[in-house]
């Protein structure tokens, strides 16, 4: 039945298990093309009920307010500020909790759908410090009762201020606290509450008379550094990964995503084109809507900005970023429309505008020009393509030890979950489908020939994506390859105790900006770092999404 199974793959099921490794990325890639993860429909029911309830419960919070009307009075509302600030706390919270980015089955979390706050507020998990030898008190990777009090905290906190009929200082300022503390402790949780967007604008609110102006900066940052993080080699294998996975789009459409289906899996002109044309988009609405005073600027950049969101929202990407693009689409007509007469630079505050400068200036730039040293999120690199990312390789039964009692974690591997709901065939089928998104991509490219390279034998290894990896033993994940690099390798070995060759890691770092390379590592969980080198992203464009046939391992 398709609204309860997977689309059928185009290649055999059963037997795919026995294929050699090369053959079987090679069949799984193939049948991305044409038929993207095919989700059962019945997935896109869970999404759309997650954005109802998502929708509803922001109504809600703002009918508390006095002299707003009812929650079902939106037209009265919509445009008053703490409408606004309401959003942006219940998203924070929304995000938080693991209800938003990457979660459901089309993020691979089948059973529990939803896992974060599961493990963010259980002592004794796995929590991720971004600098434990730097700031006192935060060393070490096991979560304690006060880091776990701490979250539950936090988010009473911002229960209090969403209930709040006014929003000033004594209701902001104890969540912007809370929550720095909790990321120098964890930066899982820091980053899966999106805070980047979110509680930089509640900093901004902090400064009530420079609330929509300061608002608007950061929302144009946020659309300008995507869109400076797209001019890029890696963003049209974006678009075609992500268009051929599009509930809507015709087979034949998807073919012409590729320059010769079934054999040549290159992107094709076709991508190209939308990823230029995306990018040129993404830079010139902004500047309307900054330019823009409520007339014929604004109107335009509205409807382009509307549109624009909405083309990302029904593609229905693979980290399910749906409420991010909700709310950015409420927050260009609430900041742009409502508040056209507000400009970006009529900030009166030194302090904001210094802050401002620290954390969408500053902190995106390094974070661009050095990805090694800044989370994509925070560098507002956002659905581009370059991302850091990883593999890990398990030998024979050793990822049964993620099961045993020596680790924490919020779930079973996500193939003991499918095998849960469908039968072997189909939960192989999403399995080889995971594999096969990941390679499709540009950076992906080089995985195929360091997974021969970093182990003997391949055929006698379970290959995990790092994703899958974090979001089991963290509880959260959002394509962001350092919460699975070397800390999180080193927390888990410390708990497991793999021995030489049963754990090995492939970890890429993203592509600096102005630089045309990828470093890479292979790192063995008993015995270190391995090997490192650097791929030449550009070489990677002539690359099919299985090893290279005259490599022999070279990346």
């Amino acid at each position: 039945m398709p609204l309860v199974r997977p689309t059928p793959p185009t290649f055999d099921a059963a037997a795919w298990p026995r294929l050699p490794f090369p053959e079987r990325l090679r069949v799984a890639a193939q049948d991305w093309a044409v038929n993207g993860f095919g989700a059962p429909a019945a997935t896109y029911s869970f999404y759309l009920a997650k954005l109802a309830v998502y929708v509803g419960v922001w109504m809600f919070f703002v009918g508390r307010t006095p002299g707003l009307g009812a929650p079902t009075e939106l037209a009265s509302w919509w445009a008053e500020p703490i409408a606004f600030q309401k959003a942006i706390l219940w998203t924070l919270a929304f995000e938080g909790l693991g209800l938003g980015c990457a979660s459901g089955p089309l993020t691979a979390r089948y059973l529990p759908p939803v896992s974060a706050f599961l493990h963010f507020a259980r002592p004794g998990t796995i929590r991720l410090p971004p600098w434990p030898d730097r700031v006192p008190l935060t060393a070490g990777d096991r979560r304690s009762p006060v880091d776990a009090g701490l979250y539950v905290l936090h988010l009473a906190l911002v229960l209090r201020a969403l209930l709040a009929p006014d929003l000033d200082l004594v209701h902001l300022v104890p969540v912007v606290v809370v929550l720095s503390v909790l990321g120098l402790r964890d930066k899982t949780v820091f980053l899966a509450s999106r805070s980047e967007h979110y509680l930089t604008t509640i900093v901004v609110f902090l400064f009530a008379g420079d609330l929509i102006a300061g608002s608007k900066v950061v929302q144009v940052a946020i659309w300008w550094w995507a869109a400076t993080s797209k001019l890029n080699l890696h963003f049209p294998a974006v678009i075609a990964v992500m268009l051929s996975n599009h509930p809507l789009l015709p087979r034949r459409l998807r073919r012409a995503l590729f320059r010769g289906y079934p054999d040549d899996l290159r992107p094709s002109r076709l991508p190209f084109t939308l990823a230029h044309a995306g990018t040129v988009v993404e830079y010139a609405f902004p500047v309307l809507l900054l330019l823009g005073t409520g007339g014929t600027l604004t109107r335009i950049g509205l409807v382009v900005m509307v549109a624009f969101h909405l083309y990302i929202l029904t593609s229905v990407p693979v980290a399910v970023p749906l409420e991010w693009n909700v709310l950015v689409i409420y927050a260009g007509l609430f900041l742009f429309g409502a508040h056209a007469d507000v400009r970006a630079w009529d900030i009166d505050s030194p302090l904001l505008v210094a802050f401002l400068l620290v954390a969408v200036v500053l902190v995106p730039l390094i974070g661009n020009l050095s990805p090694a040293r800044i989370s994509f999120l925070p560098s507002m690199r956002y659905y581009a393509g370059n991302w850091g990312f990883s593999w890990w390789l398990f030998r024979d039964d050793a990822i049964d030890r993620l099961d045993g009692a020596a680790i924490v974690t919020v779930s079973r591997d996500v193939a003991t979950q499918l095998e849960r709901f469908f039968d072997r065939e189909t939960a192989t089928t999403l399995m080889a489908r995971g594999m096969a998104f990941r390679a499709m991509h540009l950076h992906g490219r080089v995985l195929p020939d360091l997974a021969v390279r970093a182990v003997d034998d391949v055929e006698r290894y379970d290959i995990r994506d790092g994703e899958m990896i974090a979001g089991r033993v963290l509880g959260w994940n959002f394509g962001d390859g350092h919460l699975h690099h070397e800390q999180l390798l080193a927390a888990v070995q410390d708990r497991c105790g793999f021995a030489s060759g049963e754990l090995r890691c492939i970890f890429v770092e993203s592509q600096p900006m102005g630089r045309p390379t990828l470093h890479w590592r292979i790192v063995d969980a008993a015995d270190g770092q391995l090997e490192e080198g650097h791929a030449q992203v550009r070489d990677l464009i002539e690359r099919q999404p299985w090893p290279h046939a005259t490599s022999g391992g070279r990346p």
